[in-house]
């Protein structure tokens, strides 16, 4: 019996069996590929993140030692004026500074380093209140510090920059810049004797302030150039306040800071130099320091109130900051006559004079005009501040207009500190220790 065969395939039937092997073929190659891809997506993030990561350094949160060995770091005294001292190796333990050291003889005395923060009065009662205990700072040997910190201490790392003064100055516009930033910075600099007049400068910012009797919402000046001051300057510090030191303190924990700056204005009106001159500041400018010392935060500044580089030399600029609308002021017809006085000055010889009200004028017009003006003058008050902002020459002059009988070296020496001439007047009288022509026209100030 002949066995049937089976019949040949069918054009159609060879048709979808050709499709069906092409679209395995192509859905195979499609998991390769994804596979392919991600591997190579996951190895190019990888490379990305390394590079982005650099040198990559294991996280120093904590650090240990032998609890029978006197191995715990000593702190170190890298820099002091009275009121402004820098440290290595600071603790901090239950709101307490410590210094740990076997010479307690090369420590300065406890009130030229800090204070207990309460407000800063005149007489015999506030300054004995003013004198640090136990509480505030303690100095005590390895031994001592093995007992107390046990076998070791959470790391705090880079500059902690503490500011022990009560929150009575601060919220104000030239004692946070004129005294506060400028004596911390002319502290710090004498770190770099190589800052240059670009502001180019070896030393790191500090990565955080520690307010230790400020709340986070008085630090802030009514004009708003407090914060304009300090994001332009370290655009990456972090703050901490007096709720966030009482934090640290309940936790009981013992903190080790790597470098630490502790600027305290009590401690700082205790020194020679401020009782002679009556300013904090001149304890830090007590300091060694360069031309220069003043750039890098001055540049900062600048860049960021839209300026790249210093204005090109030109005629004077003559800036007048009017104060008319204010308590303190010139009586009107004198402002009107110094007025008129400098702009025949502008007439006859192409200077340029400006006459603002500087709370009319926004924070970088304010700051773009300092750095551009030659003399600045005024009534006392907290726009002249701005002389700060003046590129240092022998040519960049305040002259400051006081009531008859009345003078504050306030802004006279904040000029001399950053490089500027300075001259105070009552009425035609020279009331600065430069030599002055007194053949003017006297001007009379309302108090």
């Amino acid at each position: 019996m002949l066995r049937s065969l089976p019949a040949p395939p069918k054009k159609r039937e060879i048709l979808l069996f050709t499709v069906a092997f092409v679209f395995l073929v192509v859905l195979f190659g499609v998991f390769n590929l994804r596979e392919s891809l991600s591997s190579n997506l996951s190895a190019a993030f990888f490379k990305q993140a390394v590079d982005l990561a650099g040198d990559r350094e294991t996280w120093r949160i904590h650090t240990s030692w032998p609890t029978d060995q006197d191995v715990i770091p000593h702190t170190n005294i890298v820099l002091h004026a009275p009121g402004w001292t820098i440290f290595d190796n600071l603790y901090v333990m239950n709101g307490t500074v410590f210094v740990v050291t076997d010479k307690p003889e090369t420590i300065p005395p406890r009130k030229l380093l800090t204070s207990t923060g309460i407000e800063i009065k005149n007489g015999p009662v506030m300054e004995a209140a003013r004198v640090p205990t136990d509480r505030e700072m303690r100095i005590i040997s390895v031994a001592e510090a093995r007992e107390l910190f046990g076998s070791g201490a959470s790391l705090v790392d880079g500059v902690t920059w503490i500011v022990d003064d009560p929150p009575q100055f601060i919220p104000h516009y030239y004692h946070w810049t004129a005294e506060l930033f400028l004596g911390f910075w002319r502290t710090y600099s004498s770190l770099d004797p190589s800052i240059s007049e670009s502001g180019d400068t070896v030393l790191p910012a500090p990565r955080r302030m520690w307010f230790v009797h400020l709340d986070a919402d008085r630090w802030r000046d009514p004009a708003r150039l407090n914060q304009w001051m300090l994001r332009s300057t370290f655009p990456s510090v972090t703050m901490e306040f007096s709720n966030d030191w009482d934090d640290r303190a309940q936790l009981g924990r013992v903190f080790l800071l790597d470098r630490a700056f502790l600027s305290d204005r009590a401690a700082a009106r205790e020194g020679p130099h401020s009782k002679k001159v009556g300013r904090p500041l001149a304890e830090a400018c007590s300091l060694p320091g360069t031309p220069y010392w003043w750039s890098p935060i001055a540049r900062n500044i600048m860049k960021f109130s839209g300026l790249s580089e210093l204005p090109d030399t030109g005629p004077p600029v003559i800036t007048y900051i009017s104060r008319q609308t204010s308590g303190r002021r010139l009586i009107d017809e004198d402002h009107e006559l110094l007025v008129e006085a400098l702009y025949a000055l502008e007439d006859e010889y192409g200077y340029e004079v400006n006459v603002v009200s500087m709370e009319k004028l926004s924070r970088e017009e304010q700051i773009q005009l300092a750095v551009r003006t030659t003399i600045m003058l005024g009534v006392h008050g907290n726009g002249l501040t701005s002389l700060v902002w003046m590129h240092p020459s022998k040519h960049r002059t305040l002259m400051e207009f006081y009531y008859p009988g009345g003078f504050t070296p306030d802004y006279q020496y904040t000029a001399y500190t950053v490089g500027v001439n300075y001259y105070g007047w009552w009425d035609n009288v020279c009331v600065s220790p430069m030599n002055c022509d007194t053949d003017v026209v006297p001007l009379t100030i309302i108090a």
